[in-house]
């Protein structure tokens, strides 16, 4: 069962005794664990029927002793038990999720790893509780669910403007929705998010960033690139040269990709190059202006520099100094 299913059912009152939430994206562990914590029970009904352990300190058996306690006051009593992870004796849990008390809704947040899938309990889990496996979202993932989150708040933002947040602040989803409420304050009257409030509210530059920089590549536009630099140059925060040649890297990884699609279908090259169709003919025209081996080269030199930017085969060459060089090699 998918998280939104969770809490669609949490919100119809529909409830299951045991909830196991595992893996390595705590978002989504976490967004359930705070609505068990905060919205299925009443002020009232929480301050008699609401446990909770953290995996550190908890002892089994006293999971299992609150588990078994009927709720007062009140049909349900809700259980927690944080960081599941850290807590020794985890398989003690077994007879109790073998068979649970109906009145008891008991949340697992194991963090960071899965369960043994080998093991009785991972078994056991399986057949006997909501179980949930988040995994990290993969980056080209990231716009397209920053976008959704948007307007699941009723707003709307920009896609240059959504590019320019998730690649700030990377694949951090509860940083990146922390953000975009930050963001939504200070809209005002407003409903769509834009650039300048990016620039604004969120301090990246919506000029002088990396997908301006690829942008400057891809046209071979050397004079604007080299500006892009310069400002890198003069607040390194912006654009450290360990963020941008990775990102260049991706982005000229798949312009590489279109020659081996042998299509001229859009959404097909994009779904292929994992990209936005909105951002389809920007890659297909770098393709076109640098050809197969203009795109291998621009790899190979993109390798090359990243190693040099850590110190091997270079004897200190400034960072600025790298790209600068770079950028003169990839256009030339």
């Amino acid at each position: 069962m998918s998280v939104e299913k969770i809490l669609e059912n949490w919100k119809k009152k529909q409830y299951q005794p045991v909830y196991w939430l595992e893996g390595e994206e705590d978002y989504y562990i976490d967004k359930v664990v705070q609505v068990a914590e905060h919205q299925i029970l009443t002020e009232s009904e929480a301050s008699f029927n609401l446990s909770i352990f953290y995996g550190r300190e908890a002892n089994w058996a006293d999971v299992i002793n609150a588990c078994m306690r009927y709720p007062m006051f009140s049909e349900k009593q809700v259980v927690l038990l944080k960081e599941a992870q850290q807590m020794k004796d985890l398989d003690k849990l077994e007879n109790y999720i073998a068979n649970p008390l109906a009145s008891t809704i008991l949340v697992v947040a194991h963090k960071e790893k899965k369960i043994d899938g080998r093991s009785k309990l991972a078994k056991l889990l399986k057949e006997k509780t909501v179980f949930v496996q988040t995994k990290k979202m993969y980056e080209n993932q990231l716009p397209a669910w920053a976008e959704k989150l948007v307007q699941s708040k009723g707003y709307s933002i920009q896609q240059k403007a959504c590019l320019l947040l998730v690649d700030h602040i990377g694949n951090d989803l509860s940083r990146i929705e922390n953000e975009i409420d930050k963001l939504l304050i200070n809209l005002g009257g407003r409903t769509t998010i834009t650039e300048d409030d990016i620039e604004r509210f969120i301090g990246v530059s919506k000029e002088f960033n990396v997908f301006e920089l690829q942008d400057a590549i891809a046209r071979k536009d050397l004079p604007k690139a080299i500006r892009i630099v310069q400002y890198f140059e003069s607040n390194p925060k912006a654009g450290p040269i360990q963020m941008i040649l990775p990102a260049l890297y991706n982005y000229f990884s798949k312009v590489f990709m279109i020659f081996g699609a042998r299509s001229n279908d859009e959404k097909l090259i994009a779904s292929t190059i994992g990209t936005s169709p909105f951002f389809v003919k920007d890659y297909i025209q770098c393709s076109q202006r640098y050809g197969y081996e203009g795109v291998e080269k621009i790899l190979l030199l993109l390798h090359e520099y990243n190693l040099r930017s850590i110190g091997i085969n270079d004897g200190g060459t400034s960072d600025s100094a790298l790209m600068k060089e770079l950028l003169v090699k990839i256009m030339q």
